[in-house]
């Protein structure tokens, strides 16, 4: 059976970084196939709108969907539903891709690339699942308004319903069965109602349905401040939208550089997954062949594994990744001198 992923390269370094990811597949899997669309800035330019209804339904036809990055100065100060960033929460609503998971494996050859000690990092090997379809990112009521006192004022509001809640920690006990058993739950319960709400309702469905499952729960900050600590503790951490992409980034960077991380947002069984590297568009550097692939790649990687059933192929790229990395295959933000291709090329190399 034919299988496509539709590529979204979207803004910034996204181009260069998803061309790269392309080379690797056409080297494991070159019986994919790949379509290309605008999405973000890209596509405002274009279409006028972040992500047009035709990009939507060639991504719910793909079986899977690599993004690049989205966003830049140039859409700064655009209206709210008319930045690039809307495109990517659009999409995922769109593909109600509601689990984002997102790894943080320290390869080897980068512990010495953290900011922390070798003894706390080496070894790092986490999983963060992130709701993504829910929260303060999308809640309603939002705005910005005036009082009556003349006083301006913004708002959102952070709402989760009960199976929002139970369909994410579903997933991030499974994944835990699979990994070291164990789950951390984050919210603000002592300060939120939907932190409390969440705490109640992940706790409930621990008991009836977290057999093999060691649950935990702290609050985000405590956890932020633990992933600095020890981050070695932690198996898999379960947050909600804003926490969980708030601590998924400061656990990128425990590994050397956001760079290095990829992730992978799912829905239910037969919906195509969304696949991103963490990092942003970085425009700054943007068409100057200093971006690092590995991300995206990596992303590529998650595609293969979790949507199109190419363990094999997902197993090769990323040996092939380790491989390029223990060569000495280091890109700028990784303290070395090699250009975006030829940190394709490096990992191609190891193919």
């Amino acid at each position: 059976m034919s299988q496509s992923i539709l590529l979204l390269p979207g803004d910034g370094i996204g181009p260069e970084v998803i061309e790269q990811a392309v080379r690797v597949l056409n080297v494991v899997a070159d019986d994919i196939t790949t379509q290309s669309s605008l999405v973000g800035g890209a596509s405002i330019d274009t279409h006028g709108v972040p992500l047009s209804d035709d990009t939507l339904e060639l991504a719910k036809a793909s079986d899977a969907v690599l993004l690049g990055a989205v966003g830049g100065p140039k859409w700064v100060d655009a209206a709210r539903h008319l930045r690039p960033e809307m495109g990517l929460l659009q999409l995922r609503k769109g593909l109600d891709v509601f689990a984002n998971l997102r790894p943080a494996y320290c390869f080897p050859a980068l512990v010495d690339a953290s900011s922390l000690k070798r003894e706390v990092i080496e070894g790092l090997d986490l999983m963060i699942v992130r709701e993504l379809t829910s929260g303060v990112y999308f809640g309603e009521p939002r705005g910005i308004e005036t009082n009556a006192d003349g006083v301006r004022f913004g708002y959102e509001t952070s709402r989760y319903t009960q199976p929002e809640i139970e369909r994410v920690a579903r997933v991030a006990f499974e994944i835990a069965r699979g990994r070291g058993g164990e789950v951390c739950s984050v919210e603000k319960s002592n300060v939120m109602e939907s932190g409390l709400f969440w705490r109640e309702i992940v706790t409930a469905l621990h008991a009836a349905e977290g057999d093999g499952v060691k649950l935990s729960h702290l609050y985000a900050d405590a956890c932020a401040m633990e992933l600095v600590r020890a981050p070695k503790q932690f198996d898999v951490i379960l947050a909600g939208n804003l926490f969980g992409d708030v601590l998924s980034d400061e656990a990128a960077m425990l590994t050397g550089s956001i760079g290095m991380l990829p992730s992978a947002s799912l829905g239910i069984d037969g919906t195509p997954g969304l696949y991103e590297p963490v990092h942003g568009s970085a425009p700054d550097i943007a068409g100057q062949g200093l971006a690092n692939p590995c991300a995206a790649i990596l992303s590529l990687e998650m595609a293969l594994r979790w949507s199109l059933g190419r363990a094999d192929a997902a197993d090769r790229v990323l040996k092939a990744v380790g491989e390029a990395l223990n060569a000495g295959a280091r890109t700028r933000d990784l303290g070395g001198s090699l250009s975006t291709q030829e940190m394709g090329d490096a990992v191609i190399a190891a193919l």
